[in-house]
């Protein structure tokens, strides 16, 4: 028979020894994480140290195949700088933004992410891999309307959730109009060739579901649905069912469909516990074409270790606690559903990226948020960030602390004045 203990006594009932340092150190935790700005540092400092480590990696791991294709060693990190840039100014409106700003910008962005997938399948629309999902802006250079579409879903559809959330247990007010528009959204996705990016999509749409209390009934019919879409499609592509093919046996075509899957576990195998040494890779070298992008990881490991590997596995759980902690801690419907859309996003993302990278899913084409070059995803990741910091300054206790501030301030400017005078 098992014995029950309380978690202050071990299995002979008696207290734990704890030494002093340990307790310091946890009261020094608990009375960090209880401050009120601790949810906003912990979504900065995260995404701050990912962005970096991005940095640095895409310079090592484009390093040759840019020296290659352009002449330039350093061509793409200056253009990831450049996405860097404008992802940062975007993620700092964003965060400085009140909740009716980012309110209309949700229904703008749903309304533009709409227009520029339609523009994919104008002259404007550019094709690679295989896939349709580009725009092109002429000077101002291509976007993917599609990452931009998972922000828009996230912001509108916490908008439109939140308005109707007392009628949200009638599964009519639940699915229309956020279950249509979000589908013609991932339809156009589909439509582009570009699947992997549909499933994030389509598993964002069921997370922000389960997020405002749809039930596991409602939300298995619509996995089920979906699941039976992806097989028709998958089905119907000669070149995703050898994905599939190549994931079950990966011993065939080494050099065509397993090539990029082969290298980057020889990657992951080549640097043991601490790494080759930043900028040390082997499989950059022509092994692997996607190492700046969907295997960024890949180089990670091998670079850096398993020791790199696992800090970066870290700064992503510390942001999704951090993520899901502000929508638990929300007073505000909006941030509440904004933020876990948000995180589910992102979490997601990088969980499939990961999977792919170690064989535990077939090959999906998405790349790693906050770390892989791409300036659409770049771009977007950051405003992802942006709105999880706007929702962490307006937690209540973080209102309280801005109130008592402002008050402080405005208090010693009257002493000034009046003392002038």
């Amino acid at each position: 028979m098992a014995i029950l203990t309380s978690p202050s006594t071990d299995r002979r009932g008696q207290s734990p020894k704890i030494g002093p340092g340990t307790e310091r150190r946890r009261s020094l935790v608990v009375e960090w994480l209880a401050h009120p700005q601790a949810s906003f540092y912990l979504v900065l400092a995260p995404a701050l140290l990912l962005l970096l480590l991005g940095g640095v990696m895409v310079l090592s791991a484009s390093s040759v195949y840019a020296q290659v294709q352009f002449d330039d060693t350093y061509y793409f990190v200056k253009r990831h700088l450049v996405f860097l840039v404008l992802g940062g100014a975007a993620a700092w409106f964003l965060a400085s933004s009140s909740i009716s700003r980012l309110k209309v910008l949700g229904w703008l962005a749903v309304v533009g992410a709409a227009g520029l997938q339609i523009l994919t399948f104008t002259p404007m629309g550019w094709a690679k891999n295989g896939n349709r999902n580009w725009v092109d802006l002429g000077v101002l250079g291509r976007i993917q309307p599609s990452e931009f579409a998972k922000l828009a879903i996230v912001l509108w559809g916490a908008d439109l959730l939140a308005r109707k959330y007392d009628l949200l247990h009638r599964p009519k007010h639940l699915f229309f109009p956020f279950v249509p528009v979000a589908a013609v959204l991932i339809g156009l996705v589909v439509l582009q060739r570009d699947l992997g990016t549909g499933m994030v999509l389509g598993a964002i749409v069921l997370a922000v579901l389960w997020f405002v209390g749809a039930s596991w009934k409602v939300l298995g019919s619509i996995l089920a649905v979906v699941a039976a879409a992806i097989g028709a499609l998958v089905i119907n592509s000669g070149h995703r069912v050898d994905r599939i093919l190549g994931f079950l046996n990966p011993d065939i075509d080494p050099l065509g469909v397993n090539h990029q899957p082969i290298k980057g576990m020889f990657a992951l195998a080549s640097g043991g516990w601490w790494g080759l040494g930043l900028g040390a890779s082997r499989q950059k070298w022509g092994g692997l074409v996607e190492s700046h992008t969907d295997y960024m990881l890949a180089v990670i490991g091998e670079e850096l270790g398993l020791v790199g590997t696992l800090s970066v596995l870290a700064l992503f759980a510390v942001l999704g606690y951090a993520g899901f902690r502000i929508a638990m801690r929300s007073d505000i419907l909006f941030c509440r559903f904004a933020a876990a859309g948000v995180t589910s996003w992102l979490m997601i993302q990088a969980l499939l990226n990961i999977a792919v990278v170690l064989r535990m899913v077939p090959v999906i084409g998405v790349p790693l948020p906050l770390l892989s070059y791409g300036g659409s995803a770049l771009i977007a990741n950051l405003c992802a960030v942006g709105i999880l910091l706007a929702c962490a300054r307006l937690e209540p206790q973080a209102r309280a602390l801005t109130g008592r501030r402002k008050r402080r301030r405005a208090t010693r400017v009257t002493a000034v004045v009046g003392g002038r005078r």
